[in-house]
């Protein structure tokens, strides 16, 4: 992932990342090309480095079953970001429980996750949110209706046959 391109030239670095997807810790560097006009960490950059962490935990943590998309982020710039900066991102088995209970009748769920961005004194610089949808596929492997797509027959109108 370190390889990416977004991250690579914006100085993202995942520095752990649990072999069984429960965890992940990424660090952001200031440098020229991702600090803003007064010297501090661009926002965007605050954002992306928190990004795709708890879509990813929680795809590979719940398999193959689920569909997992991002649906909604937030931000919250609490203090100016100087330095190295990390974002630690950590699933409990027992959130993963609430999702497979919240889908178990093919109902999707819109779970809300929360990180920090911290400099390397412990300050906190942002405050990030990011929804998720979550949604068991059909029982016979094809993926249901889910965010941007729609059954073609009646995104056109027409009736389908059986």
């Amino acid at each position: 992932m370190n390889w990416w391109p977004p991250y690579l030239f914006a100085g993202v670095r995942v520095v752990h990342l649990a072999e069984d997807w429960s965890s992940a810790r990424v660090r952001l560097r200031l440098h020229r090309f991702n600090s803003n006009y007064v010297g501090t960490h661009f926002g965007g950059s605050l954002f992306s480095m928190s990004d795709p962490f708890w879509m990813l935990l929680v795809m590979q943590r719940l398999g193959r079953d689920y569909i997992v998309w991002d649906k909604a982020g937030e931000i919250d710039f609490v203090s100016p970001g100087r330095g190295d900066v990390f974002a630690d991102f950590k699933l409990t088995e027992e959130r993963l429980e609430e999702i497979r209970e919240a889908t178990a009748d093919g109902g999707k769920a819109l779970p809300w996750f929360e990180n920090q961005v911290v400099a390397a004194d412990g300050t906190v610089v942002a405050r990030v949110r990011k929804q998720l949808y979550v949604r068991r596929k059909h029982h016979d492997g094809q993926r249901g209706p889910g965010p941007g797509r729609t059954d073609p027959a009646a995104a056109t109108g027409q009736r389908t046959k059986g």
